[in-house]
């Protein structure tokens, strides 16, 4: 499997944003690729990311940058909260297809089922989000899935 081929996409689309002047799309894919060579240098074993190493730097950046975002909004800032959504929008082209809350409410049920019907309360949160955290990472928001695995398990 070729290595990072979600980084290269990023060089490429960055490039060709430098190329159209598009002075937005330009800060916003090189923010992106600091952040994936700050990863690189962080991880001293292996200096290669994989697209699953990316799409985590992704996510973490478009969940800053809407934070962000909340907080501009909070403190009367919109031309500054409109420039965080801005910056949202062109990562969020680069993230995979967000689960539906109808995907996320069978993956939790097929997890709560594999689990032995997990009807432990709140002692089989940690095991039921072992088994659904790799199926939703990047595609859906921890707090969320959060949220439904402890509505599903009654807690």
């Amino acid at each position: 499997m070729p290595m990072a081929e979600l980084k290269e996409q990023l060089r490429t689309d960055m490039t060709a944003s430098m190329k159209a002047r598009d002075a937005l799309r330009t800060q916003t894919l090189r923010m992106v690729m600091t952040a994936i060579s700050n990863a690189e240098v962080a991880g001293k074993e292996s200096q290669h990311l994989t697209d699953a190493d990316v799409v985590a730097i992704l996510v973490s950046e478009h969940k800053k940058r809407k934070e962000a975002a909340e907080a501009f909004d909070l403190g009367k800032r919109p031309e500054l909260a409109d420039k965080e959504r801005a910056e949202a929008a062109i990562l969020s082209e680069y993230l995979p297809e967000p689960l539906s809350d109808t995907e996320l409410t069978e993956i939790i049920a097929a997890a709560i089922a594999q689990a032995n019907g997990a009807d432990l309360g709140m002692k089989a949160m940690g095991q039921v989000m072992g088994l659904v955290t790799p199926q939703t990472k990047g595609r859906a928001d921890g707090s969320a899935v959060a949220a439904e695995v402890k509505r599903q398990l009654g807690v």
